[in-house]
């Protein structure tokens, strides 16, 4: 039989790996981010715990391996020009405050390079998508996503990590009027020479 008519069987560590991003895609959303455990996640895979840290390094590192992350963005073609900023940051606030997986993937992207280029990966793909359906220039549509990117995770990131007392404290509808328009030039403002 030539190496090429072999039957082909999955690896033990493909299986491995299945089982442990299953068990803790499974655990991480009955406990949260905080709650699970590595030593529950490998109960649930039926597997010794070293075992999780040799495959994914860290709990950051499973989390950002397991975690589906769809930033849900609303389609921004039929938006009027003048109001995406604001649908933008109306929508991010509501997922930020309603969703702890992306504050936990933002806790990780902080301190694990796994985690950092998941959330690398997830703004530049849904974001850069979205602003391009709307009808930038394709020259300027990923610089205009990453301008976004920027304001919308460093506001999280004061809000929902640091807990800078100001952010914190504002109710997220006060902060539509002060953020929208930043994301507003960021989409629609041409560059000055």
């Amino acid at each position: 039989m030539t190496a090429s008519a072999q039957p082909t069987h999955p690896r033990r560590s493909d299986a491995t790996r299945a089982a442990i991003l299953r068990a803790a895609r499974e655990r991480f959303a009955a406990d949260g981010y905080e709650r699970a455990t590595i030593r529950a996640i490998a109960a649930d895979a039926q597997i010794d715990p070293s075992m999780v840290m040799r495959y994914y390094g860290s709990k950051e590192g499973l989390f950002a391996a397991a975690a589906e992350f769809d930033l849900r963005l609303p389609d921004l073609a039929p938006v009027p020009p003048a109001h995406l900023g604001e649908v933008l940051i109306r929508h991010f606030l509501a997922r930020w405050e309603g969703d702890e997986t992306l504050v936990a993937l933002l806790r990780a992207a902080s301190t694990n390079p796994g985690a950092a280029e998941r959330m690398r990966g997830i703004f530049a793909d849904q974001l850069t998508a979205a602003v391009a359906r709307f009808g930038t220039d394709p020259a300027t549509t990923a610089r205009r996503a990453g301008l976004v990117a920027s304001q919308i995770l460093g506001l999280a990131f004061t809000r929902y990590i640091v807990r800078l007392p100001p952010m914190v404290d504002a109710p997220a509808e006060e902060l539509v009027p002060w953020v929208a328009p930043t994301l507003q030039r960021y989409l629609t403002g041409m560059p000055e020479n």
